[in-house]
């Protein structure tokens, strides 16, 4: 199949986002065959396969409820067929390498220019792995050995609620597990990051890009 014939979907919660993102690609010839707003209605669509024909996923990772992340990581398990194009606004090299890891076939920034995103598509059709020049060099220079490099997908999971700042019972109904895994997790988060407290672990995610 050629990229024109591609059958793309798109996964954005805004809808002018949505429809610059479709004018861009009917202008180069591809077909968006479906939109979704939310990780829930895109997966309760894409995991039924034939009902709607996706080829290759344009994913945004800010979304209401489910994260694109967590989409991502439940449609590689249910969808490996579908190639996962990542095009958010986050640029950090965790979040690099936690979509690279959960099987995203490349990994784009919104602040790339058009064109970009267009290459990338072909690219990621082909096969190959393309990466906005913004974040590329976090995987070509070797930066995996950082510590939050090296947390488990859950692991991480829970470090992003803790730094938005929800409390320990929160983070347990958002992944439906228990409190006392939650507290397990961030044991080991802490751990991990060599960081005693929750001041320590807000100053590792400001020096280490993790947050603003």
């Amino acid at each position: 199949m050629s990229a024109g014939a591609l059958r793309i979907g798109l996964v954005d919660d805004h809808a002018v986002v949505r429809a610059g993102y479709r004018r861009l690609l009917e202008l180069e010839g591809m077909a968006v065959a479906a939109e979704f707003a939310d990780a829930d209605s895109a997966y309760a669509a894409l995991s039924a396969g034939k009902d709607c024909p996706v080829d290759l996923l344009i994913l945004d990772l800010s979304l209401p409820g489910r994260s694109g992340l967590e989409l991502l990581r439940r449609l590689a398990v249910r969808r490996p067929d579908l190639k996962v194009l990542v095009f958010t606004m986050h640029d950090s090299a965790a979040m690099v390498s936690q979509c690279l890891r959960a099987g995203a076939a490349g990994f784009v920034t919104k602040s790339s220019a058009p064109e970009e995103l267009i290459d990338a598509v072909h690219r990621a059709w082909r096969g190959e792995r393309p990466l906005s020049a913004d974040v590329a060099g976090f995987v070509e220079s070797g930066n995996a050995v950082a510590p939050h490099l090296q947390l488990s997908t859950r692991e991480f999971d829970v470090l992003q609620a803790l730094l938005r700042g929800d409390s320990v019972d929160e983070i347990s109904r958002q992944l439906r597990v228990s409190p006392k895994t939650v507290a397990n997790y961030q044991t080991l988060i802490r751990q991990k990051l060599r960081v005693g407290n929750a001041v320590e672990l807000l100053k590792y995610a400001r020096e280490n890009g993790l947050i603003e």
